[in-house]
């Protein structure tokens, strides 16, 4: 084998290149369709395959951020109650952060694994990895912490959404603060609440 041969198959070996470091997944914009008490999220299978995360993974996390039940029929999902798109937008923002970014980089070149019967978040780019902290669900942690909108809080940045935005966690919220990164302790202005979403800026 000469040498251009063996150049050529070596690089055919090669995985794929990461992305580059600050660009942004390509997912769509959630569509939202109200159907009487409920609100259907009609995309949700493109959102999971830009994700490259599985559907029913997807719809349980956005069940979860938006405080209410809901069913999962293999291509649309529909939820309790009403939501718009912001409401949709905010959930997979909170589910990037959690278990598509990585904490190390940064880049959502990661897989999620089941490992010992614990979800791992493995990076592709860095080669870090980190299990996913699942959040819990006892009364007293859904009761101890409670946001007010027009209020402000000290809170630390512990991820990142998907548009680039600070997500902290506070008790059975997930906030989100527009020019935080993660790893600062910001004090952040709720301006808006939806549910157990919540949207504040730098104060």
């Amino acid at each position: 084998m000469n040498y251009d041969s063996a150049l050529d198959r070596a690089f055919d070996e090669l995985p794929d290149q990461p992305r580059e470091a600050g660009e942004r997944l390509s997912v769509p914009d959630p569509v939202g369709q109200t159907d009487g008490a409920f609100t259907r999220l009609t995309n949700l299978d493109d959102i999971a395959d830009a994700l490259a995360r599985d559907s029913k993974h997807v719809h349980r996390t956005i069940q979860r951020e938006l405080g209410t039940n809901g069913q999962f029929d293999g291509s649309q999902a529909r939820y309790n109650g009403s939501f718009d798109a912001d409401d949709f937008s905010a959930a997979i923002d909170a589910y990037v952060a959690e278990y598509v970014t990585c904490s190390e980089c940064g880049l959502p070149d990661t897989k999620l694994t089941k490992e010992d019967g614990v979800d791992m978040l493995r990076c592709e780019a860095c080669g870090a990895f980190r299990p996913v902290a699942k959040r819990s669900n006892s009364s007293s942690q859904q009761n101890t912490a409670t946001l007010e909108e027009g209020k402000t809080y000290e809170v630390k940045i512990t991820g990142t959404g998907r548009e680039g935005d600070g997500v902290a966690e506070k008790g059975k919220y997930t906030i989100f603060v527009p020019g935080a990164s993660e790893g600062q302790v910001v004090t952040a202005y709720i301006e808006n609440i939806s549910g157990t979403l919540a949207f504040a800026k730098l104060a």
